[in-house]
């Protein structure tokens, strides 16, 4: 990058940059991208991991941001079916709900309460359109017993399941990470941008002016560079960019700040979410929505792998550079679900609990002038020195959220306006059912169980580099963790082929283990620095520093 420049460089390497880095290198350009840690090291690896259309926003009236949502879902199953698999969600009305979902109206007594639950529902499916993954049901009070055995018998109603998608968010943004290297994309993760040169707009007046985007503005300046330090080594570059679109999500007002006033004002809501054994939290197939909240929200009980993730929070402020888990927090998880549950849950069944800060955005100008709201869920925005900054959203719109950028900058440099990524396979789709043949032998050669095949089945097509490297060392074929679906060569994939760097990256973010092992990844640690070293060329020492530097992480909660 440093060398030869780029036509775009995007900063945020979370699932917005990722689709930014696809969605503009499909269009032509020449792209560039940089992560000051590691790919998807911060919101976008402690999502709930649900591709879904928002049903908690049908009883606001936002019907523009349920379909756009709906639509992405139906797009992402279509475009990346081994990464997202649909997922039903019961849903339970209990006698002591009030405004189930949200709802606007209390019917008089909860008299009718079911049959206004039906009609959202059937919108809900409605709007999803010739993308829907399937429509809603009405099961009944028995049923929802047997589907969410977990659920309390008392005052319980009715109940539905209705269908949205879940994906494994780490992995979804290093396929399109991945998807758009292949197509000559330049990544680099623990890159860090630490300034940027400007240049002078030749003839600019000294008076507000109109940007090339007609914006009155008044800056005098453009960006032409961005200067990266490499965090590993402390080596510092230039990187000369035509445009640079700012998608580092919760942090974007920084990176404005440091071209001039950020026009942004990011206001963090901190989500977190526990993981619990299946036998304290005991669930089917389905997941369960919890359908009040003291604070409006809806609690989610999700199965994932031999594990169940109970979520989210809605905090607001703390701390971005680190996102902690309060013992407030973990109670008001426990205590909220609790109160729909048989069996009631305690700090001693949780294995893990994780946050994440989502950006909320609002203008930090007066006048709003600079800023182009797309959606209640992302804005665009005209920063300073020329950089467009996306912000906003969620997982399941990342790829709209991009489009836009995108559109911004075509219209701004007046060229053409496509869209290649409606429609575009992520890595790993073309192909990934022909797979399943060889998994299924692997699984019989190796013992691998149906939880192994699943995880495996993740990588679509890719899957089979991962049997090859099992085939030629079938000591990779072990999992690194006797009840959980990851096995070493996992390991040595994500070495060569998704640019982990640190032990940490390997056990919080390519696997799970930092949110799903008992011991939070401790105890395997020292056997996967050992297959990463072999991969990296670590010294001895190194695998030492790595494995202590990973134990204090978990020790201190980050």
């Amino acid at each position: 990058m440093a060398a030869e420049g780029v036509d775009v460089l995007v900063i945020g390497g979370g699932i917005t940059g990722a689709g930014v880095a696809l969605e503009a290198i499909a269009r032509g350009y020449r792209i560039g991208l940089v992560e000051k840690a590691d790919f998807a090291s911060g919101t976008s690896s402690k999502s709930t991991k649900l591709v879904h259309g928002g049903i908690r926003y049908l009883p606001q009236f936002d019907f523009a941001l349920v379909h756009e949502a709906l639509v992405e879902r139906g797009r992402l199953v279509r475009n990346a079916p081994h990464l997202v698999r649909p997922l039903g969600f019961v849903l339970p009305l209990y006698a002591e709900n009030k405004r189930p979902l949200g709802t606007p109206i209390v019917p008089p007594g909860g008299v009718g309460m079911s049959l206004l639950l039906r009609a959202g529902l059937m919108l809900y499916d409605v709007m999803s359109g010739r993308l829907a993954i399937e429509g809603h049901k009405h099961i009944g009070a028995q049923r929802t017993l047997e589907l969410a055995p977990a659920l309390k018998a008392e005052g319980l109603k009715d109940g539905f399941i209705y269908y949205d998608g879940q994906t494994d968010d780490t992995r979804l943004t290093l396929t399109v990470l991945r998807t758009a290297a292949k197509r000559g994309a330049l990544l680099a993760n623990y890159a860090e941008v630490i300034g940027f040169s400007m240049d002078r707009i030749p003839g600019f007046s000294k008076k507000p002016g109109v940007s090339l985007s007609g914006e009155a503005r008044s800056d005098r300046s453009t960006i032409s560079a961005a200067r990266v330090r490499d965090v590993l080594t402390g080596e510092e570059f230039v990187i000369p960019a035509r445009a640079i679109i700012n998608a580092a999500g919760a942090f974007a007002g920084r990176v404005e700040a440091m071209a001039g006033e950020s026009r942004i004002a990011i206001k963090p809501a901190k989500g977190v979410h526990l993981t619990l054994p299946r036998d304290a939290l005991p669930t089917t197939e389905y997941a369960v929505v919890l359908p009040e909240t003291p604070d409006g929200r809806l609690l989610f009980i999700v199965p994932w792998n031999t594990r169940v993730t109970l979520g989210t929070t809605d905090t607001k402020g703390g701390d971005l550079d680190r996102p902690v888990a309060t013992d407030e927090d973990i109670d008001y998880l426990i205590n909220t679900a609790n109160a729909y549950l048989r069996t009631k849950l305690t700090r001693d069944n949780v294995i893990s609990a994780w946050a994440g800060y989502r950006p909320l955005i609002s203008p930090a100008n007066s006048d709003g002038a600079a800023t182009s709201k797309l959606s209640r869920t992302h804005v665009v925005v005209d920063g300073p020195g020329g950089m467009i900054t996306i912000t906003g959203g969620k997982l399941t719109t990342y790829r709209r959220m991009a489009q836009d950028a995108l559109d911004h900058l075509a219209r701004r440099e007046g060229e053409p306006i496509v869209h290649p990524t409606e429609d575009m396979p992520l890595d790993g789709a073309e192909g990934y059912r022909a797979c399943g043949a060889a998994l299924a032998e692997a699984a019989d050669r190796f013992g691998w169980d149906a939880g192994v095949v699943a995880r495996l089945s993740q990588y679509g097509s890719e899957a089979g580099a991962i049997l090859e490297l099992c085939a030629g060392d079938p000591a990779l074929a072990e999992r690194i963790v006797s009840d959980l679906p990851y096995i070493m060569a996992e390991v040595v994939y994500a070495c060569r082929c998704e640019m982990a760097m640190t032990l940490d990256d390997v056990l919080a973010r390519r696997l799970h283990l930092n949110f799903e092992d008992w011991s939070r990844g401790v105890e395997p640690a020292p056997a996967v620095a050992q297959v990463m070293a072999r991969e990296l060329g670590w010294t001895q020492r190194e695998v030492e520093a790595q494995v202590a530097q990973y134990r204090e992480q978990v020790a201190t909660g980050i």
